[in-house]
């Protein structure tokens, strides 16, 4: 599988990432293995997880896997802290909790180190110069090679980053943004993009098939084992159910159809090859689903192919999204 640097960095990375979201809830142990050992036979290196998949699960599930099935060191592991599962308080970017998460997921993943350490959210009531020196003492300390962030707003994103390159040397430069993006969410194409591209952030999409939506799957009803049936995924699913990403959809699928390949297909090779992508994130709940996907490596969409994608599901932008003399 083609590698790719991340952001401005000496990192190299797979150009399509493993998502763990549904391992040890959707996803058991033995799915989980078969995925794994798929991704890794294919070449794929970076794993995506987070402290609070599973409450935990996910990352005792991938530290049991890579000690047993997949060398630790073929790896390159990401994690993310920030989001709690608490009533009250959803996010807690404080020095105090960060590092504490660390150390809690370094033990469930059986690791001394993750190669990408993440901040999960931005939180508003905790100073973002004191969420910022966690990430530096994560890395000083040898806890984590890089650091990135991750649902963080394009002017949150824009200070962020150059808040860590004010001070080369003493603070480190942000690896990574990990973001919602597909032909059914290019929301982050008015800011946070042009702010990752500037400061050499590189883009991690998650989410990049639309939630499932743009496999087709949903054109005409909601299969039974999706995740719109599930009790707990389907209202994740539903804002993409509705007249707009139908025709984004039926965009998709006529390419498709015109290249002799699935819409999965089409779908996720316009979200890898777009300028500041480094990696989609997949977030397979089924080996087989993860195969399908992985099999995106020898397509590169037709220039014409592309450009109609890019116009059916062109989000509007309104002043001062962009230049304004273009608006």
């Amino acid at each position: 599988m083609e590698q790719r640097h991340l952001g401005r960095t000496g990192l190299r990375v797979t150009r399509l990432g493993l998502g763990t979201l549904n391992w040890a809830r959707d996803t058991d142990e033995q799915e989980a293995a078969d995925q794994l050992k798929a991704f890794w036979e294919a070449g794929g290196s970076l794993v995506d997880t987070a402290d609070i998949y599973a409450d935990g699960g996910a990352e005792h599930l991938l530290g049991r896997l890579t000690e047993e099935l997949v060398p630790r060191e073929d790896l390159v592991i990401a994690t993310k802290a920030g989001s709690v599962l608490e009533a009250d308080c959803r996010v807690d970017g404080s020095r105090r909790h960060l590092l504490a998460a660390l150390d809690a997921s370094l033990e469930r993943l059986n690791t001394d180190y993750v190669d990408l350490w993440q901040l999960h959210a931005f939180d508003p009531h905790t100073p973002l110069e004191e969420t910022l020196q966690a990430l530096d003492l994560a890395v000083t300390s040898g806890r984590a090679r890089y650091v990135g962030l991750a649902n963080f707003s394009g002017w949150q994103l824009a200070r962020a980053g150059t808040w860590q390159l004010a001070a080369p040397g003493v603070r480190h430069r942000l690896a990574s943004a990990q973001m919602e993006y597909s032909l059914l969410q290019r929301g982050i194409e008015r800011e946070v993009l042009p702010a990752a591209l500037d400061l050499g952030i590189g883009l991690l999409p998650s989410s990049p098939l639309g939630r499932g939506v743009l496999t087709g799957k949903y054109r005409h009803g909601t299969p039974a084992d999706s995740r719109g049936a599930s009790e707990h995924l389907a209202a994740f699913v539903a804002p993409y159910l509705d007249e707009t990403a139908s025709r984004v959809v039926e965009a998709v699928t006529t390419a498709a159809d015109g290249l002799a390949v699935t819409p999965l297909q089409v779908a996720l090779s316009w979200v890898r090859d777009r300028p500041g992508v480094t990696a989609p994130i997949l977030g397979a709940r089924t080996a087989q689903q993860l195969r399908a996907a992985l099999s995106v490596e020898t397509l590169s969409l037709p220039d014409e192919i592309r450009q109609a994608l890019d116009d059916v599901s062109a989000p509007v932008h309104h002043y001062p999204d962009h230049d304004w003399s273009t608006l």
